[in-house]
């Protein structure tokens, strides 16, 4: 609707959402309405990769840019390697094409994403490099970390 709109009234802004989506239904029902410019999907929240790829897929058979939400953590550690997928496989190209960047908690994975001159570098270790370092989960697992133990303590 707000695309629409926003075409009606001649302004020419690409709308970029659905890192909320959680299946490729509802993405392709974005697409059929040209409800969004930019596919802006949440490699977590999707549903597995086999569902990113759909919607990847789809994406580029209505020539709409997948511009991935990596905003919260872990998120960026593995967009980087859908993205490149898009890119090699997919796009083959960097045109209109963006990864998020969050500066926040890389340090607790084992292989965190690198930056260099505003771009990503491509991930060293195998998987989704969203493998955290067995010291943090010991220290932040919820109930039972460390962390949280300590803040039950001061707080009796």
């Amino acid at each position: 609707v707000i695309a629409k709109k926003m075409n009606e009234l001649g302004l020419n802004i690409g709308v970029a959402t659905g890192e909320h989506m959680s299946n490729r239904i509802l993405h392709k029902q974005f697409m059929e309405l040209d409800s969004y410019k930019f596919v802006q999907t949440d490699p977590a929240r999707l549903g597995g990769l086999n569902e990113l790829l759909v919607v990847m897929l789809m994406a580029a058979k209505k020539e709409k840019p997948v511009c991935l939400h990596a905003g919260g953590v872990g998120l960026c550690e593995m967009g980087i390697h859908a993205a490149l997928f898009d890119y090699i496989a997919i796009s083959a190209s960097l045109e209109n094409r963006w990864l998020e960047y969050s500066g926040a908690l890389h340090e607790h994975f084992t292989f965190p994403v690198k930056i260099e001159n505003g771009r990503y570098r491509v991930p060293i270790g195998p998987g989704w490099s969203a493998d955290m370092k067995p010291e943090s989960l010991k220290k932040f697992a919820y109930p039972r970390g460390e962390y949280w133990k300590s803040l039950n303590q001061t707080n009796k």
